[in-house]
C-alpha cells in the first residue's frame, strides 16, 4: 500500500492558491453578454402618504444565463449586500433587458459604483413598464424578460438568483449584442 504524500500548505487567502488578480485575468478572457437588471423598490413606509412612491432600480450584469427551458428559468449573479441583492431578497419581481451593441452608455451608467439614486440614471433612457413586474424594460434592447425569484443561493461574495421567466419578448431584431471582454464593452465584428 502506497503512503499518501504530504500536502503542501497553500498560500493564505485562497483555498486553492489562486489570487484575485490571477482569477480576474483568467475570467476576463470569457466573453459575456451584457444585461440591465431592473426592479421596483417599494416605498419605505407604505402607510405614510407623503413617502416617495416606487423607485426604479437598475444594475448592469454580465453574469446572467439561461438555466432551464421547462420551466423557463434564468440566473443572475449579484454582489452580496448590493442594492439589487438586498431588494430582491425583499421582493421577488424583476426584469432583464439584453443590451444591444449601441447601448454601451446604458451599461456604463448602471455599472457605476457609489451612486446615490437611480432616478436620474433612468431619466433619458427610453423604457416601457413590464406588464407583470412594473420594472423598466429598456427600449431598443435585443430581448426583455420579466422574472420572479424562485431560489437564492449564497456563492462566495455573490448571491445567485434563479428566476422563473414570466414574459419574454424580442422587441428589436436589429444589431448585435453588447459584450464584455477583457475588462471592456465590445461588439461582434
Amino acid at each position: 500500500m502506497k503512503t499518501p504524500s504530504p500536502i503542501t500548505p497553500l498560500p493564505p487567502g485562497h483555498a486553492e492558491g489562486v489570487s484575485n488578480d490571477e482569477f480576474r485575468a483568467a475570467m476576463s478572457r470569457l466573453a459575456a453578454g451584457v444585461v440591465l437588471v431592473t426592479a421596483q423598490e417599494p416605498p419605505l413606509d407604505p402607510d405614510d402618504p407623503d413617502a416617495p412612491g416606487m423607485e426604479d432600480v437598475g444594475m448592469t450584469a454580465t453574469a446572467f444565463m439561461s438555466v432551464s427551458l421547462d420551466p423557463p428559468l434564468v440566473l443572475v449573479s449579484l454582489r452580496e449586500g448590493s442594492r439589487m441583492d438586498d431588494l430582491l431578497a425583499e421582493q421577488p419581481l424583476w426584469a432583464v433587458s439584453v443590451l444591444a451593441e449601441n447601448q454601451r452608455h446604458v451599461a456604463g451608467r448602471f455599472a457605476m459604483k457609489g451612486r446615490i439614486s437611480d432616478r436620474l440614471l433612468f431619466e433619458d433612457i427610453p423604457c416601457v413598464r413590464g406588464e407583470v413586474t412594473g420594472a423598466p424594460l429598456v427600449g431598443g434592447a435585443l430581448a426583455t424578460l420579466e422574472c420572479r425569484s424562485e431560489q437564492r443561493v449564497a456563492a462566495g461574495d455573490h448571491t445567485l438568483v434563479v428566476g422563473r421567466v414570466l414574459t419574454a419578448q424580442v422587441p428589436s431584431t436589429e444589431g448585435g449584442p453588447l459584450l464584455y471582454f477583457r475588462g471592456r464593452y465590445r461588439q461582434l465584428d
